[in-house]
């Protein structure tokens, strides 16, 4: 299997796990607080990947700087965009919100060319634009509403999506160092540097709720499925592909959640989405034409 196949199966694998993430958090945000669900889903990250890491491989930790590096990396991608985007997407809205983080891809592509060198060909710039465009087209940009009451909102969620396109590019300039899972471990020790202040701060304004069994299973779903495994799948794909290639699998995200709304809550499958899944599709196959794929660190899994 090529690393550009098992890149694809990666990525838009973690970009499904997430376009579906929303139905559980939906369930479970009104009882556990923003910041606290991310600081659990993180601290669930750390200890399944841990025990994978020291309890059945063995692993002995990197040298320091690699450590370190890892660990700002960590702050960038879990600490600062997804906490930027929490708060953006709570003082403006899931349109929004959806529409603003679109620009990621765009944000990766520019990332790469100054950051790791990748050529920023017009093929590439083709893609990203042609997916973006059929985001927009799935979202209907007639129902955003960007005023001066969204403002603050909007621009966290500008900061989400640039700090996620930053993520992860530094993500794949540090799986040349680390294997992707030792990494994976590290990264999300370092966004609890945030996010757990930010929990306290929280939990004193907004209390944690009931938990019942249903919350429960939903706050190890978003931390096993949705952060372990999906973030380690997210930083594997873009350890083995060009970052400007594995960017395009960011967009499965809103075409999953589309999809899971058509499947689970009976909406209907408008012309929109269909169009919308067709010109996310074609910019995904347009941006593996002759990519120049980066080998996979040795030793990396």
């Amino acid at each position: 299997m090529s690393n550009l196949l098992k890149s694809a199966i990666f990525g838009l694998g973690a970009a499904a796990i997430w376009g579906g993430m929303y139905v559980v958090s939906d369930v479970v945000l009104p009882v556990v607080p923003p910041f606290t669900l991310l600081s659990l889903r993180l601290l669930i990250s750390v200890v399944v990947l841990g025990a994978i890491v020291f309890g059945i491989q063995k692993s002995a930790l990197p040298p320091w700087p690699v450590i370190r590096e890892a660990l700002i990396v960590g702050v960038v991608g879990f600490g600062l965009s997804l906490g930027a985007q929490f708060t953006g997407t709570d003082r403006s809205n899931a349109v929004n919100g959806s529409l603003i983080t679109s620009a990621s891809p765009a944000f990766i592509l520019i990332f790469a060319y100054f950051i790791l060198r990748e050529r920023l060909t017009a093929l590439r710039i083709v893609s990203v634009a042609l997916a973006t465009i059929g985001v927009i087209v799935i979202i209907n940009p007639a129902e955003a509403n960007f005023s001066s009451e969204t403002f603050i909102g909007d621009l966290l969620l500008a900061v989400a999506a640039l700090t996620w396109g930053l993520y992860s590019v530094l993500t794949k300039r540090s799986s040349t160092r680390i294997s992707t899972l030792m990494f994976s471990f590290l990264a999300p020790v370092g966004g609890l540097l945030i996010s757990l202040p930010a929990a306290a701060w929280e939990l004193t304004t907004r209390p944690i709720g009931e938990i019942t069994p249903a919350i429960t299973l939903g706050i190890l779903y978003l931390g096993v499925i949705s952060t372990a495994v999906a973030m380690w799948a997210w930083n594997r794909a873009f350890a083995l592909v060009d970052a400007s290639v594995a960017s395009l699998y960011f967009f499965a995200q809103p075409l999953v959640g589309t999809l899971l709304g058509v499947l689970i809550l009976s909406q209907p499958l408008s012309p929109t989405i269909a169009l919308g899944g067709v010109l996310i599709a074609v910019g995904v196959l347009i941006s593996i034409i002759r990519p120049r794929t980066a080998p996979a660190p040795e030793g990396a899994d």
